[in-house]
Parts: C-alpha cells; structure tokens; sequence
C-alpha cells in the first residue's frame, strides 16, 4: 500500500473505498468486502448516510482501529459551529470510532467559518487526526485560508 503525508504528517492511504451512493442499507456489506480485498482508507459523508453501516463494517472486521483510515465530512444542513460540533460527535458515534482520521467541510456552503472552528476545536480534542475542505473553489479556498486559525492539511478541489 502506498501512502502520501498530509501537511500536519498524519499518513493516509493512496487508495480509498468511496462510499458515495452506496445505500445505507448495503453499506456494512459493501465495506466489507472492500476491507476484505485490502482497502484501509474508507470515505464516507454525513450525507450519504451510511456512516453506521461503515462503522459496523470496520467494527466486524478484525481489524484494530489503527489499521484503518476514516474519512468522513460535514455536510450543509449542519454547517454552523454549534451544529457542526453536534455533528462530529454523531459522525463518531456511527462510525464506532474515538477518532476520525480525516474530516472535510463537504462543500463550501452555509456558515464555513462556523464549522470550521468546531473542527478546529474537534483536532485540538483528539478528535480529528485532520481537518480539511471539499469542493471548494480556488478563489473560495484562498479567502477561507487566511482567515481560520489551524490550515487546512487537504484541499479537495471540484472537477472542472
């Protein structure tokens, strides 16, 4: 398995099982087999509404929680700091884990600054191994960069 180094130096697979559309009712087997063919690096979101399926997944798996790369990410609907921080610990809870290894602000909509001062306080917790964004961009991103406290350790850009 190769690995690359986010910015903080947390190590993350280079390949990952997305759990994008997989329906909440075929999550846990669906993770499975790819825990079982080798993925360590699992990408879920609150919207997708499959974390509790992932979390059964890994849990029934064998594997130490070491092991295994989670990421998940906020979505819209709790975007804020209150909500978010709500939100994060519901995200553990489902996935079954003390930790998430990666967590994104999904996309850059709603309060970003809220949220992101709850995962900022999240990491500081132990929470988060690291924080990061998704779809947000360039001109989006550049703003958001300079004004938070903790940087982002990933930026996940759309498609163009």
């Amino acid at each position: 398995m190769q690995y690359i180094k986010l910015s903080n130096g947390v190590e993350t697979p280079l390949l990952g099982y997305g759990a994008f559309q997989v329906p909440p009712q075929e999550a846990e087997r669906c993770v499975s087999d790819a825990l079982s063919v080798g993925y360590r690096l699992i990408d879920t979101a609150q919207a997708y509404q499959n974390e509790e399926g992932v979390g059964e997944a890994w849990t029934k798996s064998g594997l130490r929680r070491e092991e295994l790369f989670l990421t998940t990410k906020v979505w819209i609907s709790n975007s804020g700091e209150e909500r978010a921080a709500r939100s994060i610990d519901e995200s553990l809870r489902k996935l079954k884990t003390d930790y998430i290894d990666l967590l994104l602000i999904h996309q850059a909509y709603g309060d970003v600054f809220g949220t992101w001062r709850a995962m900022e306080e999240a990491y500081r917790d132990g929470k988060l191994r690291a924080i990061g964004v998704s779809n947000f961009q360039q001109t989006r991103y550049f703003d958001f960069h300079h004004y938070v406290e903790i940087k982002p350790m990933v930026w996940c850009a759309p498609r163009a």
